[in-house]
């Protein structure tokens, strides 16, 4: 189910959703400072490509303080903007019983990309 599942999500938005985070976090790690949101944008976009049977858990010892202070960072300079587009992507799945498995998959990867720093992708 898990096979069918991920097939189902790249054909139907999950590859485009990748691609944005990959390209966005190419164009983050053009500069020195970019480069820590670049590498998150890069995790969230390998979440984005298999959702299914994978999931976003702290990584050990954390959160911790600097991950704690890259969140706070990551959410002032306007990235929570990504949970709230997950978030009705959610929603707008869950409209049909078809489509609450995509949605679930959506309000995690929102979950996720609210506060990635000090998280791991299993």
């Amino acid at each position: 189910m898990k096979t069918f599942g991920n097939l189902l999500w790249l054909v139907l938005g999950g590859l485009v959703i990748a691609i944005i985070y990959y390209l966005v976090g190419l164009l983050m790690c053009i500069t020195i400072v970019g480069i820590p949101f670049g590498v998150q944008l890069f995790k969230l976009g390998t979440y984005a490509l298999w959702p299914f049977g994978h999931e976003m858990v702290n990584k050990p010892n954390e959160p911790g303080c600097l991950s704690t202070v890259m969140n706070l960072i990551w959410i002032l300079l306007g990235w929570w903007e990504i949970a709230l587009i997950h978030l009705a992507c959610g929603l707008l799945c869950c409209i049909t019983i078809i489509g609450i498995p995509w949605g679930i998959q959506h309000f995690k990867m929102a979950v996720g990309s609210i506060l990635p720093f000090g998280k791991e992708v299993k």
